[in-house]
């Protein structure tokens, strides 16, 4: 690992000043993933802002009635938050789903969204990569990409998101709040990150040097009837191959309102619009569901071994949504 200089930070502005535009430092939450990347070379900061001591550690009511959700908040605390459990279940599936309890009590919430993509060929700093070492190429289309992107993917990269956290609070039109030397700012999660066009290494859309501060959930009746389903390959903690974060409001057997996003098939978390605007106002039923996901899945591109992916997300969907309109009519 590269030697690297140490600095904590206290409050958020001085924070914010600690890293004063030095392209060479990094902000430290929880570590999981930079540290990770710190010791296989990926990543080499010439100095960390540790920001665990930052007054963002609570869940705490919105003024619009929603959650506000500060950055530094573990995973396990906002896994267990009662007022996630009971008005946002699919994001404490999500987040119970997304890693072990050892990680959970490290891993914070604004580290989550800005992990980076765990494509081997990433992670390794033998092989070329877009995401790392831009204009290098991406190995994975002609190489392993079984688990990799087949939405919103370019001939520059296929590499897919990890975050479990991020496609819950995707589904949920969560808005990210952050801070900058220039003052606070916002942006809805969806537009956090960047199309992978041809600059794969510009992962967001947030200004440089800028500290994420936390997350606002929207308030919406529609999110406590919700679910997160994940696809992996094997039964303990792994990364998704696919996932679905549904939420269904079902009114005299029609969809009165439906979120959905999947996670594992882009770069980002993928919110499934096509699929809610077919299945608004229709009969919340098995072949409208099966339908939608249709609608949403035909923009896919899948590689060589990467198209059974299509099928899992239709049937998981499905089977989601399905789930989500029988206890609505209980």
């Amino acid at each position: 690992m590269k030697e690297f200089g140490y600095q904590r930070a206290y409050d958020v502005s001085g924070a914010v000043a600690l890293l004063d535009g030095d392209g060479q430092a990094r902000f430290l939450g929880g570590g999981t993933n930079l540290v990770d990347l710190m010791k296989t070379g990926v990543e080499r900061p010439a100095r960390l802002v540790d920001i665990r001591e930052l007054p963002l550690n609570r869940v705490e009511p919105a003024e619009d009635g929603g959650l506000r959700i500060g950055a530094t908040v573990t995973n396990t605390d906002l896994a267990v938050h009662p007022e996630v459990r009971r008005r946002y279940p699919a994001l404490a599936q999500a987040v119970l789903a997304g890693a072990s309890g050892q990680l959970r009590n490290m891993a914070t919430v604004g580290g989550n969204l800005l992990q980076r993509t765990r494509c081997g060929y990433f992670a390794d700093i033998n092989s070329p990569c877009n995401k790392r070492d831009p204009g290098s190429g991406c190995p994975a289309i002609a190489g392993e990409h079984h688990n990799h992107a087949i939405l919103g993917a370019s001939g520059h990269c296929v590499a897919t998101h990890p975050s479990d956290m991020g496609v819950a609070l995707t589904a949920f039109d969560a808005r990210v709040t952050y801070e900058t030397a220039d003052g606070p700012g916002e942006l809805p999660l969806a537009d956090l990150y960047l199309p992978v066009g041809e600059t794969p290494h510009r992962e967001t859309a947030l200004p440089t040097g800028a500290l994420i501060t936390g997350v606002i959930l929207p308030p919406t009746g529609t999110a406590a009837n919700s679910r997160y389903r994940k696809v992996r390959e094997r039964a303990s903690y792994a990364f998704a191959i696919g996932s679905v974060a549904a939420a269904l409001d079902v009114r005299d057997g029609r969809v009165h309102d439906v979120r959905l996003a999947f996670g594992a098939v882009a770069s980002r978390p993928w919110r499934a619009r096509a699929a809610e605007r077919l299945l608004t106002g229709e009969p919340a039923d098995a072949a409208r569901f099966a339908a939608a996901a249709d609608a949403e899945l035909a923009a896919a591109r899948p590689l060589p071994d990467n198209g059974y992916k299509v099928t899992l997300m239709r049937n998981l969907v499905v089977a989601v949504l399905s789930e989500l309109a029988e206890e609505a009519a209980r």
